[in-house]
């Protein structure tokens, strides 16, 4: 972009506010919204996703870089004087679940507002990096779900499996308690433009049917910096009360694991694994959170036997999911009993059942651009599910895809429906073979 400045002087400034976040651990930072200016503007732009859906004013990133600086000093205006600045409502959408039966309802911030709330988020990152532990791995920089992935199968390896807790958070973003997030915050932040600002965020509303709604509980999902908030309050009722509190009451060992609000724990003696399985409920109601009854479980996830059948433990009770992959034990090609993992069913279903209704919908498009289409889809799939171990679920989703795409070019004409024309067809369309992207 013409005229945007190099993120030098910005990374210069996030690396010293880092670097006092870390020297002084449990010190509040008065002064940090001073850090924000005209560049720190720039980049957070720059940082903001250009293609996301619009707001409630319906203005596009187009349009708004049309007189960015102009703008920018606007916004950044409105945003230190505090009180000229209205939060404006998120703009709820509702997308389908997993299952096809529910939707996720999603928030869309005004793109302006995704600006300053990435400023802002900038700045509480550079703090909260110093304080976050290893455990934590959803919305952080250089840090990834195949980096969970990877931190769980080393101690489950490393105690021959044990107990596993695999918990659900029932409406995460819906519950958080406000008024006890503002006082984690206030303990490492108490800059008054910044938590002003989170506040008109967080009271801000959600716009549906033409209608405003204000939630009394909850960060809108959707909003740029409602990750980093759930980042800093599952810090407070999760990791650090395992980290300093759980594991020393613990007779063996135990490792937690958490992407976001989804997180197993693991445990090396079953009566670990139920102590806190009970004391857990209690913990997250303190907070206003409630574990889901159904989808709340503890699995017993020892190492099989010797002597044990080498069967696909994917379908053994004693199997677990976590970030859409099924965590099963398998022999490996040594004859050794080793974590293996797959796509789960649901994740398998849920992208069969996307991929289908995207077919039947562009059924009539020219052959050459639904193939370019499914190509980007399936190497999409490989990119997230490619981890060793997982070939067949990847080569199974992509049998069912071409399955799929016959399924619905046979309804464009009799023609079409004749087998020797699809299999010509795939041959000078073929799909591609699935790859191993991470070793983890």
């Amino acid at each position: 972009m013409s005229g945007t400045p190099s993120p030098v002087n910005v990374s210069t400034k996030l690396e010293r506010i880092a670097k006092r976040a870390k020297d002084m651990p449990g010190v509040a930072f008065t002064t940090l919204a001073h850090h924000i200016d005209i560049e720190w503007l720039l980049e957070a732009y720059r940082r903001t996703r250009k293609d996301g859906a619009v707001g409630v004013d319906g203005q596009t990133a187009e349009a708004y870089a049309a007189n960015l600086k102009g703008n920018l000093q606007s916004l950044l205006d409105r945003a230190k004087a505090g009180d000229p600045y209205r939060a404006p409502p998120v703009r709820r959408v509702h997308i389908p679940k997993g299952d096809g039966s529910k939707t996720r309802p999603i928030g869309i911030p005004t793109f302006e507002d995704k600006v300053l709330q990435r400023a802002v988020a900038m700045v509480l990152e550079a703090v909260y990096e110093q304080d976050f532990y290893d455990c934590s791995y959803g919305f952080r920089p250089r840090r990834s779900a195949h980096d969970a992935l990877r931190a769980l199968r080393e101690p489950l390896m490393e105690m021959n499996g044990g107990w596993v807790l695999e918990a659900d958070i029932e409406a995460f973003f819906d519950s958080v308690d406000r008024v006890q997030l503002q006082e984690i915050l206030r303990r490492r932040v108490r800059d008054g433009v910044l938590l002003r600002l989170i506040g008109k965020w967080l009271n801000a509303g959600v716009m549906e049917e033409g209608r405003v709604y204000r939630p009394d509980a909850g960060t809108p999902q959707g909003g740029v910096i409602s990750p980093l908030l759930a980042n800093i309050y599952l810090h407070e009722v999760l990791d650090e009360w395992f980290a300093n509190q759980v594991r020393l009451r613990l007779r063996g060992r135990a490792y937690l694991v958490r992407y976001a609000d989804d997180f197993v724990a693991a445990f090396e003696l079953e009566e670990d694994a139920r102590r806190v399985m009970d004391v857990l409920p209690k913990r997250f109601g303190k907070y206003g959170l409630r574990l889901h009854p159904e989808k709340t479980r503890l699995v017993h996830f020892s190492r099989p036997s010797r002597n044990a059948p080498p069967g696909d433990g994917a379908t053994r009770p004693g199997s677990f999911d976590l970030l859409g992959f099924t965590h099963y034990w398998r022999r490996s090609r040594q004859g050794n009993w080793v974590v293996y993992r797959k796509t789960a069913s649901s994740r398998l279903s849920r992208a069969l059942r996307a991929t289908s209704l995207w077919l039947r919908r562009n059924r009539h498009e020219p052959i050459r651009e639904q193939h370019r289409v499914l190509v980007l889809k399936l190497r999409g799939h490989y990119n997230y599910y490619g981890i060793i171990g997982n070939f067949a679920a990847m080569d199974s989703f992509r049998s069912w895809a071409r399955v799929l795409w016959c399924k619905w070019l046979s309804r464009r004409s009799r023609t079409s429906r004749r087998p020797t024309a699809m299999g010509v067809l795939l041959d000078a369309y073929p799909l591609p073979r699935p790859r191993v992207m991470h070793a983890v």
